[in-house]
This record gives structure tokens, sequence and C-alpha cells, in this order.
């Protein structure tokens, strides 16, 4: 019998920056070990821009395409693993069996270099918590 994938969902603000270069680089480094959703506490009516771009330009990876867009939270289904980007999010109605927050500046409104830097981040982070997962799923 298959065993199910660990959802592991990212939480921020306004599920337009940080949370769906997440789920993006989640999706495409990990996406044999678990199954990454991204979700806001408010809504926004698009991906960020700069994100779609540079996501595009640096990795190849089209968040549209992906069939990526802002979610609200109540949009997500049961959580293995929560992870918060560092907004102070406080998600209550998010339940999972492990929690982190990550901590990452917001890129918006910054130049290019602030959100490479940001996207480098989240791309270590995602290839740590694949490796954490891999981990507690052999135990």
């Amino acid at each position: 019998m298959k065993k199910r994938k660990p959802v592991v969902v990212f939480i921020c603000t306004h599920n337009a920056c940080r949370s769906q270069i997440a789920e993006a680089f989640g999706r495409v480094m990990a996406g044999d070990v678990f199954t990454s959703y991204s979700a806001g506490t408010h809504s926004k009516d698009a991906i960020n821009p700069d994100v779609v771009r540079l996501m595009t330009e640096k990795y190849g990876i089209d968040v549209i395409k992906n069939g990526q867009r802002p979610k609200m939270i109540s949009e997500l289904p049961r959580a293995d693993w929560v992870i918060t980007m560092g907004c102070g999010v406080q998600c209550p109605a998010v339940q999972g069996r492990h929690h982190e927050d990550w901590g990452l500046e917001d890129p918006t409104g910054k130049n290019d270099a602030v959100y490479i830097d940001v996207m480098e981040q989240i791309r270590r982070y995602i290839a740590g918590l694949k490796e954490k997962i891999k981990q507690e799923d052999d135990v």
C-alpha cells in the first residue's frame, strides 16, 4: 500500500509573494516527498508580478502555468506541516503536526536583488524541509 505524501502549507498575509515562491519550489524540488500548497490570511487578486517574472527568468518555473493562484487559508487541505513566512501571521484555523516560521523579509516593492536573495533562502529551506520529511518517513 502506497503511503500518502505529507501535505505542507506555506502561509503569509497576502499569498502573493513568499508563500507562492515556497509553493513553487516545493512542487518542483520536493514534489516526490511532499505536496505543497500556499495561502494567505487576506486576499490579493494576483501573484506578485515580480515573483512571476523572476521565478521564470532565474529558475525556469512559471508559477501561473504551474496552476498557482492566490488562495485563502480556508481553501487549504488538512496539513501535516504549517510553514509561516515570517510576517507574524497567526493561523489558528490551520493546524498541523509540525509548525515552523521561516522569518523571511518581504521583498515586495524592493529591487530584484532582494527578491532573489529571498528566493534563494526559500530554495535552501525547501531543500532542508525535504530532507527533514524524508528522515521522518524513514523512522
